[in-house]
């Protein structure tokens, strides 16, 4: 039934690599996903040319049964697609039965942040004495402050920062411009930094980057994970945290603190709201916590009553 399936898998595969030439990493796992999907029909002796919306949904089935997540099935779903694309193309068969279906709902993890006091343990772990130590405060300040990414604070230019009105002109995903803000605290720092700090660590190179590394080139986005990581292990902090984590905090505490989502939106340089929208189950849970701790007519008043 599905003996020249392996032949058109294998032509597919050798398509990517050859005339797509797409890494291999992507070409593995489109030979992994094919190699599943092929063990299933052959399983339960579905034809692959005549396959139903209902025999596709029974394969989703099986995979979630398996305990796949469901961003992995809609990697292998999104495989499965262009594989019967491929065939359609050629010949082999006359409609893609898999673009009448969907992908699995992606189950949005609330991002993590950090809380205050947090945030004050990793600022006073820092020695700003050093060119090193006041860079890396000025990293952990702007980061804070400004919601940037990590590849947007690393691409930094100095002539794009606007010292007098605390401002920064970001060129974030996909070339969009957006400005930025800061505040008394990272100003000063960046005051410093440029005053003293950058000059020492440049050692006569020229750049028209902020963040300097020790070499005097420009400093990698490698290169601030490396240091958060560092200072969180002076700070003595028992989790993970990423320069993502500071974009998180940075957006959670303007919302906590009034800010509006759509300014919140512009401010992270994010292009649909309902990215932004993932900190309102965050703002909400915080709001609901004040509220039952707050609000005089509780449960405890109702049991007093009776």
């Amino acid at each position: 039934m599905n003996e020249d399936l392996l032949k058109y898998m294998d032509k597919f595969i050798k398509y990517l690599t050859n005339e797509k030439r797409y890494p291999s990493t992507t070409i593995n796992s489109y030979s992994k996903d094919l190699d599943n999907y092929y063990s299933f029909i052959t399983l339960k002796k579905i034809n692959y040319k005549t396959i139903t919306k209902e025999e596709i949904r029974s394969y989703l089935k099986y995979l979630d049964e398996l305990k796949y997540s469901n961003s992995t099935i809609s990697r292998m779903l999104s495989s499965l697609r262009h594989f019967y694309t491929y065939l359609v193309t050629n010949n082999v068969i006359t409609t893609n039965q898999f673009k009448l279906i969907k992908n699995p709902k992606k189950i949005k993890k609330l991002p993590n942040f950090l809380q205050g006091d947090e945030l004050d343990k990793i600022f006073s772990s820092i020695d700003t004495k050093t060119p090193l130590g006041l860079r890396n405060r000025l990293i952990i300040e702007l980061l804070y402050a400004t919601g940037l990414r990590v590849s947007e604070i690393t691409n930094l230019k100095i002539n794009n920062i606007d010292i007098h009105n605390k401002e920064i002109k970001v060129i974030g995903k996909g070339s969009k411009e957006r400005i930025v803000f800061f505040g008394d605290y990272a100003s000063k720092y960046l005051q410093e930094y440029l005053s003293w700090a950058r000059p020492s660590l440049l050692k006569n190179h020229k750049s028209e980057y902020l963040l300097i590394n020790n070499n005097g080139d420009k400093l990698q986005s490698r290169g601030v994970e490396y240091i958060i990581d560092e200072i969180v292990k002076v700070a003595s902090l028992k989790h993970h945290i990423s320069p993502h984590v500071l974009r998180h905090t940075f957006a959670t505490d303007m919302l906590n603190n009034g800010a509006d989502l759509k300014s919140v939106q512009e401010l992270l340089g994010h292009s649909s709201l309902s990215t932004t929208q993932i900190y309102t189950h965050i703002t909400n849970e915080r709001l609901r916590s004040v509220y039952l701790k707050s609000f005089p007519r509780q449960q405890e008043n109702v049991d007093k009553e009776k």
